[in-house]
């Protein structure tokens, strides 16, 4: 009986608008029954429109917004991969330039380089030590020297077929016979830490000044002369000391070492000839 009466009432307010809008158009103006009628259904044809106007926005935007959605997450994949690849080519052009740079340093040594990759650290932690892919079938022995396009980098102390350890110059049993190239006076580079090294068995009497530049003195037979080692950053001389203590700055930055040249004796030269080819 409920739904009955809801249907009837819905049935006549039907007919009530067919009538009001079956107006022929003879009348301009409404009578007061459909005043009323108008005053009765207008609003209610005003939220049904508004309402329908609101729902049809909303799907709408709904779906705008899920297509953007899979816009935005389509751009950032992109985007990411963009920035993957610029990070690989500015690595690549970084490498190119030390190259170079090792290349340059090539043509400043008159005897047979090769030259290795740095793949790891020393693994026991003792020392201040480095392995390279290179080794014996490369022509490698023990205390070859070690070096990069800025000076000295250290010797080779153990050597397998294919890897070879190298102990940097800033390790504490590592020692180097060197000259300050200005005034000549020797002296006994030893590591100290990661940034500094100290030349020590320097006279009293001797000209060393801030800003002097290291280099190997070509003693020992190791390194070959005049090869860049460092430079130096301070000069004390203690009462009662027989020599100076003098800390130099390595040449080598050892945080970001990757390439390096390995000297290779001379009657190495065939193997290194061999391994250009």
């Amino acid at each position: 009986m409920r739904f009955r009466k809801i249907w009837i009432w819905a049935f006549l307010l039907a007919i009530i608008l067919y009538l009001v809008s079956s107006n022929p158009g003879q009348r301009s103006a409404w009578n007061p029954v459909e005043q009323l009628i108008v005053e009765i259904t207008a609003p209610l044809q005003k939220l049904i429109k508004q309402t329908a106007k609101v729902t049809e926005g909303f799907w709408l935007e709904y779906f705008l917004l899920v297509n953007v959605r899979l816009e935005n997450r389509k751009l950032n994949k992109e985007i990411d991969a963009l920035k993957m690849e610029n990070s690989q080519y500015r690595d690549l052009l970084a490498t190119h330039k030390r190259l170079q740079e090792l290349l340059q340093f090539r043509h400043t040594i008159d005897r047979p380089v090769l030259a290795a990759q740095v793949i790891g650290l020393d693994p026991t932690g003792w020392f201040k030590s480095i392995i390279i892919d290179k080794g014996k079938e490369a022509g490698l022995k023990q205390n070859m020297p070690v070096v990069n396009a800025h000076g000295v980098v250290g010797r080779i102390v153990s050597v397998s077929p294919n890897y070879a350890k190298v102990l940097l110059i800033i390790d504490q049993n590592s020692a180097v016979d060197c000259l300050v190239q200005r005034s000549r006076d020797r002296g006994m580079v030893k590591g100290l830490t990661i940034e500094k090294c100290e030349l020590t068995y320097v006279a009293k009497s001797s000209d060393v000044a801030v800003g002097d530049i290291v280099v190997t003195s070509g003693l020992g037979g190791a390194f070959p002369k005049g090869l860049p080692v460092g430079q130096v950053l301070n000069v004390k001389t203690d009462p009662g000391e027989l020599f100076r203590n003098i800390e130099i700055r390595p040449a080598v930055d050892f945080s970001k070492l990757e390439e390096v040249l390995v000297i290779l004796k001379e009657d190495t030269s065939s193997n290194y000839q061999k391994e250009k080819e």
